[in-house]
């Protein structure tokens, strides 16, 4: 019995320790690989996911866009219309009014006056005329004043000349004058005026 050698046998223990150790080693690596490998893949399915999210999304943007610029241009073409409608419907009242303007003029045209030149921007009218006399002018001025299409009548000049022809003087006079419908005011004035009075009943 002491003559037996153990050696061999440890050695071969020893080597096949090893051998399981290195399989095992093997093993994990190979599973490291499978897992970094699944991870790998996973990862870049959610990265291709979310790219074709971000394009879905880029996509709907644009379209989003595309429908915001074609109501601004609707907004446009609308405002459009509405100004031309309103020039429309303002060149259809002035058309009546310039005939009211034109006949109370002539109404409101004393005698001894006759006018030279008219001139109007907006609302305001400038009368150039020549009267017989500043009488004359005064009482042009208070026929304007009582007039319900032309209203605050303003003199700015007046020039006392002798004509060329006869050695009378004449007043060359120069005014302005607001054009207005004091009549619509007055019915609006009447009709908020019976209106509270049937509020206070």
């Amino acid at each position: 019995m002491t003559r037996l050698n153990l050696l061999p046998w440890r050695e071969i223990r020893r080597k096949e320790q090893d051998k399981q150790l290195l399989s095992l080693m093997i093993f994990v690596c190979v599973l490291m690989g499978l897992a970094v490998f699944y991870a790998h893949l996973h990862v870049s399915g959610l990265i291709d996911n979310q790219n074709a999210r971000n394009n879905f999304l880029n996509q709907e943007i644009a379209k989003v866009d595309k429908q915001i610029e074609e109501i601004k241009d609707l907004k446009k073409r609308r405002a459009a219309l509405i100004s031309r409608m309103e020039i429309i419907y303002r060149l259809q009242g002035d058309r009546t009014q310039v005939v009211h303007l034109f006949d109370e003029l002539v109404k409101r045209l004393p005698e001894g006056i006759y006018f030279s030149s008219l001139d109007q921007k907006g609302k305001n009218l400038t009368i150039k005329g020549v009267a017989q006399s500043n009488a004359r002018v005064s009482a042009l001025m208070r026929n304007l004043e009582e007039s319900n299409w032309l209203t605050e009548p303003k003199l700015k000049v007046i020039n006392v000349k002798q004509t060329k022809k006869t050695t009378e003087k004449v007043s060359q006079f120069d005014l302005t004058v607001t054009q207005t419908d004091k009549s619509a005011k007055t019915k609006s004035n009447k009709s908020s005026g019976s209106a509270k009075a049937g509020s206070g009943k």
